[in-house]
């Protein structure tokens, strides 16, 4: 009985070990550089544009295609379009087939929705990055040829994704004035025509191309190697998982009859509001509880797995 205790105790403290050590195995992925493209195909893209017969939207197709037919193979790129195509090509390795196939389909009709596709790419590119555990360049890029209808949560989804350490650029497609990401984003560019256009594209895939992918898997494991257990765990975990999480939801100016939970209401009354301040919702604190026990986790594990191990090794002897 007791040799079978002794046996329980040194699995559990090697699996405890494994658990801890897998993000070492994980993080020699392939290190690449990931974009999402985000496609205004609204009613107002279907307009000639000026000096061609064409319409913007086909300018925009043929520009797109010429441009991500040339990315390295080392850039994952996913086209996402607004209002109604959504993921034509979910973000992942280049098939020029299938995404030359994926642009065609686009069709133009409908509003303009930027700030809830501008958080479906994001999100796409924090799994992305929580993947490769931090490492390669995340890049949101924005073409399109009107204001949003969604301005509020463009104003509130574009600081957080941009805090997130996502590059954001957009390109205003014959716009009569800049686009209001123009002053909020990393880049800005206007085309007003097929040249300005594709040349706009390939410059932020240029700089896609030129830009740091960061440490590699081998030289982060030989960077923590020598550190203590609990101290190489915390980094893994801080570097696999913080900022990684998907953007949390906002909600419309306009509501129903909201909880007191929800502080910043803006149609809530100041006695509803201070409610809402003095007492923290029930997601809120599962959520805080949570992340809690996420980093006092692994250190855990790792202390719990060398004692068990110890002791099984000396009871043993």
């Amino acid at each position: 009985m007791k040799r079978n205790n002794m046996t329980g105790r040194a699995w559990l403290g090697l699996v405890a070990l494994g658990l801890w050590l897998t993000p070492l195995g994980q993080a020699e992925v392939q290190v690449t550089d990931n974009v999402v493209v985000v496609v205004d195909a609204s009613g107002s893209m279907g307009t000639p544009m000026n000096r061609t017969n064409r319409d913007r939207m086909s300018v925009a197709k043929d520009a797109l295609k010429q441009v991500l037919g040339q990315i390295p193979d080392s850039t994952h790129v996913g086209v996402l379009v607004f209002p109604n195509g959504n993921w034509v090509y979910p973000l992942g390795p280049r098939n020029d087939e299938q995404l030359n196939g994926a642009i065609d389909s686009i069709r133009s009709g409908g509003g303009t929705p930027l700030g809830t596709y501008m958080k479906q790419g994001a999100d796409a590119l924090l799994d992305a990055r929580k993947k490769q555990f931090g490492y390669g360049t995340y890049r949101l890029l924005v073409v399109t040829d009107g204001e949003a209808n969604d301005a509020d949560l463009v104003e509130g989804y574009t600081p957080d994704i941009i805090s997130r350490g996502i590059t954001i650029d957009a390109i205003g497609v014959e716009m009569p004035s800049r686009h209001t990401l123009a002053t909020k984003v990393h880049s800005y560019r206007s085309a007003d025509d097929p040249e300005s256009l594709q040349q706009a594209i390939t410059e932020v895939f240029a700089e896609v191309s030129g830009s740091d992918t960061g440490t590699s898997g081998e030289d982060a494991f030989e960077m923590i190697a020598d550190l203590p257990g609990e101290t190489a765990s915390a980094m893994l975990k801080t570097l696999s998982t913080t900022g990684n999480e998907p953007i949390k939801q906002r909600h419309g100016e306009i509501r129903r009859a909201a909880p007191p939970q929800r502080p910043n209401n803006p149609g809530s009354s100041p006695s509803s509001s201070q409610s809402g301040a003095s007492q923290p919702s029930d997601e809120d604190t599962a959520e805080y509880i949570a992340s809690l026990l996420c980093m006092l986790g692994c250190p855990l594990l790792v202390v719990l797995g060398i004692i068990s191990v110890v002791k099984a090794s000396k009871n043993k002897s």
